[in-house]
């Protein structure tokens, strides 16, 4: 079965196509600048030789169709026609309470998707054109929604529900949803396959940290907490999101400021975090570089950062009962080894002996970080939420058969 794996962003179209039957990705890549002047498709051939085509790409359907006649090409493609691919799966962000797991898009389920744009105004409404997109470009193809809420609608209403009116809630569906759900699941399952322990008997803390970021507690395969909350912005110091923040720090800054709620939103959103901090990148690569120059807001902001995922850490232990397994992952948790060091120091009394050594030498590779004798397994699992969604597409679809 040949699936293909669309994440569709506001200016952005990313894909994957996997032949699940030989466990193989076939072909990757993703549109950027998509609506905006410079355009292009960036791809990796199966040769492992980087493509960038540019092309005017207005809109997702115009993205798509240049991706399909890709796929398609004699020169670079690597299908002869789009019957072979079976069935599209499309990462949704936002599936509020409608979906506690991967669904069969149909008409129905994109009525429910319309309905939760409120929740998710920057990424519903492109998800969804990536959907009309295959049915307009390949009418009749089936397609899945595997939606990044889905994972956490386990989580019991003590851990969801805010201290607001009930009222808003019942109204408008105030609470706790939480975000990367695909990729926390992923790594969360992979980490058990590894050690070879059942998913289902094990108190897991994943920790899907970058320039975004969440830390969930899982216990018996089912998530029970998580960072993130009715948005992204909720948690874990991020790139440009503030995180965890008093509201009524948020109410004086709009009146000192002369802030509306857009403007609001924007500076928690896109000016605030290890940006905001530092006043000099969201990219941790260049903050650490300005660590080692000894710049003081670089230091501050890398020290919040550390601290809010260790301050996550521990809380989530503790509602767990205890920890059996800690899983970094995403482009922080996979290759900034200082940051896995400073969260993991000093944590014995958890449990955990860290190897510094082993630490230290690990970029973007799955491994365990922890001693033989440590009691609480700490790993690295490179996160891979496409193959995840391709995965829960290939069971929906053949489970209908």
């Amino acid at each position: 079965m040949k699936i293909l794996v669309l994440n569709c962003g506001s200016s952005s179209v990313k894909y994957k196509l996997f032949d699940m039957k030989k466990h193989e990705v076939m072909a990757q890549g993703g549109v950027e600048k998509l609506g905006l002047p410079g355009s292009f498709l960036k791809f990796t051939t199966a040769e492992g030789k980087k493509v960038v085509l540019e092309k005017e790409l207005p809109e997702h359907n115009a993205a798509i169709q240049f991706i399909l006649s890709i796929l398609t090409d004699e020169k670079h493609g690597c299908i002869k026609s789009y019957d072979e691919i079976d069935a599209v799966g499309h990462r949704v962000v936002h599936g509020a309470e409608e979906f506690s797991s991967s669904m069969e898009i149909t008409d129905d389920v994109i009525a429910k998707m319309v309905e939760c744009i409120d929740l998710a105004p920057l990424h519903n409404p492109p998800n969804l054109k990536g959907i009309r997109a295959m049915n307009a470009l390949i009418p009749g193809i089936r397609q899945v929604g595997v939606f990044d809420t889905a994972f956490h609608q386990t989580m019991p209403d003590y851990a969801y529900m805010y201290g607001l009116p009930y009222s808003l809630y019942k109204k408008y569906g105030i609470r706790r949803y939480g975000f990367h759900g695909t990729s926390h699941r992923y790594v969360s399952k992979r980490a058990c396959e590894v050690l070879g322990v059942p998913f289902e008997k094990q108190r897991i803390i994943t920790a899907h940290i970058g320039n975004g970021g969440s830390i969930t507690a899982i216990k018996d395969g089912k998530s029970i907490d998580t960072s993130m909350g009715l948005t992204p912005v909720e948690g874990l110091l991020m790139g440009t999101r503030c995180g965890d923040v008093d509201a009524g720090a948020l109410s004086f800054i709009m009146d000192k400021e002369g802030l509306d709620a857009k403007g609001l939103s924007d500076l928690i959103n896109k000016q605030s975090g290890v940006f905001g901090l530092s006043g000099i990148s969201s990219d941790m690569r260049e903050i650490e570089a300005a660590v080692a120059e000894g710049d003081k807001k670089a230091i501050l902001a890398l020290q919040v950062y550390n601290y809010r995922i260790k301050k996550y850490i521990g809380a989530y232990a503790a509602a767990l009962g205890g920890v059996d397994i800690i899983v970094f992952t995403g482009g922080v948790g996979e290759n900034q080894w200082a940051t896995r060091r400073e969260v993991c120091n000093d944590m014995e009394y958890m449990g955990i002996k860290f190897d510094e050594a082993k630490n230290d030498k690990m970029r973007g590779e799955e491994m365990v970080l922890s001693t033989p004798d440590s009691k609480v397994t700490v790993m690295v699992v490179p996160t891979d939420e496409e193959f995840m969604i391709a995965s829960d597409t290939m069971e929906i679809l053949t489970n209908d058969q």
